[in-house]
């Protein structure tokens, strides 16, 4: 803010024009009326990118009154400090002195550029990494089909390949799986009774889920729906109060209230408010949900993702402000009669939440919602991870290539995975390590029991075996003498003496000397 009034000052004393003027049968010069400083400040401001073509004359006439209140001009005879600049023929002239105070320049700004997933890269979550996976459960003979490969046979089977996906119906899985679990966590029978399914846009839930900052806010692709730079900075500076980057201290003595009047004023003319009034009835039926906090938090995040960009963005940027302004011991009272958390919640309501029928009872619903906004406004303005990652493996399935033996239905697409808690490391590290042990020992002892198989072929099943599943093994076989029971060694026949011995071998057979006396 300090940047854009001296910036603003600098270039309103260096190029307005002056001129000589009569006033009371005498001549003025280097000065100029009041109505000429609003039309010429006026096309500045709507022609400066800080500012841009919103800006109002009305609002023109209050930065001239701040103008006049701090010395940066005064009227012709000298006077200055008070707020009664009006539009009309009254004669003004700059002071002498500049009223510049210096500021650090602002550090070039660089934009984190996000990359939006194109539909042909890899599909998001494919990586095993850190994603707990449900062993799936299957009896012994669909895990001897299925690693008949390890074990020594090679059914008949054939490729089933996926029919490829395009972007839209990447686009209807996400849509319709957010629309399932929003209805799951509220409870009810159809999503209708709250809102119009057909006016749910899946871009919107997609964009608003990948392209996000660092910090987790919404980047905009359309720049003309960014807040505008003056109203950006403003919220920065009653964010950060009194330690903003481009402010040192205060310009004048309640310069912190007239700045939160801008954005207040800014946010209450908005045409529709930012929650939208085709949500007002998804987010209303989240209101009953309060006293059950964790749940709450849950359906705030969907309905929140079904927001337009540039609304979850403004959302976002107006509910840490506010948060951070209630918590800041620094900061000067913005209100006479009104606590500060009191007058966030009194001043952003209407802006946050209405109806477009407006009712007595949308004031009371709204302030209890944004309360509870305020409160939890980390949480709720978060991409719901569960949900994501369920998504993700969803849209994977889908582009996998799937092994058909015979007998085996494996080409039936698998219904869309339930959703389920998020568990720790260790349960995780578990689940990978003995989650699917038990149909192996399944497997391994088939193959020690069956009959039909001869002791050879059984040798060879085992090892390889052991080959592929070295832990399930060992765990069956901990040591070689239990392994040597399975096949107990036959006692070996006593060779038969020889009767009498060959001469030569090569031979023919003669009859010897008789051994009787």
């Amino acid at each position: 803010i300090g940047a854009e009034w001296n910036e603003t000052v600098e270039l309103f004393r260096a190029k307005m024009p002056l001129r000589k003027h009569r006033c009371r049968f005498k001549s003025y010069e280097h000065c100029f009326t009041a109505t000429e400083a609003v039309d010429w400040l006026h096309e500045l401001l709507r022609c400066s990118q800080n500012f841009g073509p919103e800006v109002t004359r009305k609002q023109t006439v209050q930065l001239l009154k701040k103008f006049l209140k701090n010395h940066v001009i005064e009227d012709i005879k000298g006077k200055w400090g008070q707020e009664d600049f009006e539009d009309n023929r009254r004669l003004y002239r700059f002071p002498p002195s500049s009223p510049l105070k210096p500021y650090p320049k602002r550090p070039p700004y660089q934009k984190d550029v996000i990359k939006f997933p194109k539909w042909d890269d890899p599909p998001p979550g494919t990586s095993q990494e850190n994603i707990p996976v449900r062993p799936l459960v299957m009896n012994p003979e669909m895990w001897y089909k299925r690693h008949s490969i390890a074990i020594g046979e090679v059914p008949t089977c054939r490729l089933i390949h996926r029919r490829q996906l395009t972007e839209a119906n990447v686009e209807e899985i996400w849509k319709s799986m957010t629309l399932s679990y929003l209805q799951k966590i509220l409870g009810l029978d159809s999503l209708e009774e709250v809102l119009d399914i057909k006016l749910v846009n899946s871009k919107f839930i997609i964009h608003n889920v990948y392209s996000v900052s660092k910090q987790g806010v919404v980047i905009l692709d359309d720049k003309s729906k960014e807040l505008p730079h003056w109203v950006l900075s403003a919220m920065k500076c009653l964010a950060n109060w009194p330690n903003c980057s481009d402010l040192q201290q205060p310009m004048y003595s309640g310069f912190e209230k007239d700045v939160f009047k801008t954005i207040a004023d800014y946010y209450g003319h908005l045409k529709e408010p930012l929650l939208t009034f085709h949500l007002f009835d998804a987010f209303v039926s989240v209101l009953g949900l309060l006293q059950k906090e964790k749940m709450a938090i849950e359906a705030f995040q969907i309905c929140c993702l079904l927001l337009p960009p540039e609304n979850r963005r403004k959302l976002q940027l107006l509910m840490r402000m506010m948060a951070r302004i209630c918590l800041n011991k620094e900061m000067p009272p913005l209100c006479d009669g009104f606590g500060t958390r009191t007058l966030m919640v009194q001043t952003f309501s209407h802006c946050i939440l209405c109806s477009k029928d407006e009712v007595d009872l949308d004031d009371l619903l709204a302030a209890r919602l944004v309360t509870f906004l305020m409160d939890n406004y980390q949480e709720i303005l978060k991409v719901p991870l569960a949900l994501q990652t369920s998504i993700e493996e969803r849209v994977a399935h889908l582009r996998r290539v799937q092994i058909k033996y015979p007998g085996a239905d494996m080409d039936i697409t698998l219904s869309a995975p339930s959703f389920c808690r998020q568990i720790s490391p260790e349960e995780f590290e578990y689940q990978r390590a003995y989650g699917s042990q038990e149909p192996l020992a399944a497997l391994l002892e088939e193959v020690i029991t069956d009959a039909k198989l001869s002791s050879k072929e059984k040798k060879k099943k085992l090892k390889q075996f052991q080959k592929s599943y070295p832990e399930v093994y060992q765990e069956r076989f901990p040591t070689p003498e239990s392994e040597a029971l399975l096949f107990p060694e036959k006692p070996k026949a006593k060779p038969q003496l020889l009767m009498w011995v060959l001469k030569n071998p090569f031979q023919p057979f003669q009859r010897t000397r008789s051994f009787r006396m």
